[in-house]
């Protein structure tokens, strides 16, 4: 294979390349929140085994940790739309390698699987936009509950 050749098959691999390489740099940042939410849902019920009746801290604790049940699903289906477009930028990339080798029009296959890849990167950017809005309602319920504690909400 002549070398123009190689160069033609980088060159038309180079933008779903980069999809990638941006698609892996949200994957880092969503597992890392799915590393956090996981290790607050263990402190969560490690408070909640500890404790004997069913006191008014015990039912705030229960709410919080349905919140992080909540996010941990949210950022599950997240990591999991992630890895997809991933899946399917690779196919994409594959389709025009084939392409270049084998003389033969994969558009059929390649454009598809590109836009599944972008369809699959704004599902997984939508369910980490939801967990950092249930991640502030988290946030706000255990504020209320500090200042119910203390004897009301200062201003």
């Amino acid at each position: 294979m002549p070398t123009s050749s190689v160069v033609q098959i980088l060159t038309g691999s180079i933008a779903p390349v980069i999809v990638i390489s941006g698609v892996g740099l949200v994957l880092l940042s969503i597992t890392n929140r799915y590393g956090r939410v996981l290790d607050r849902a263990r402190a969560l019920l490690k408070q909640l085994e500890q404790g004997d009746a069913a006191t008014a801290s015990e039912i705030r604790l229960d709410e919080q940790l349905q919140r992080t049940h909540r996010r941990a699903k949210l950022l599950r289906s997240s990591m999991i739309y992630g890895s997809a477009s991933i899946f399917f930028v690779s196919l994409t990339i594959l389709a025009l390698f084939a392409e270049y080798i084998l003389r033969v029009q994969f558009d059929f296959f390649a454009l598809p699987c590109f836009a599944l890849c972008l369809l699959c990167l704004v599902a997984s950017l939508y369910y980490s936009i939801r967990d950092i809005t249930v991640s502030m309602g988290a946030l706000d319920l255990e504020i209320n509950s500090v200042r119910a504690g203390r004897g009301g909400a200062r201003k």
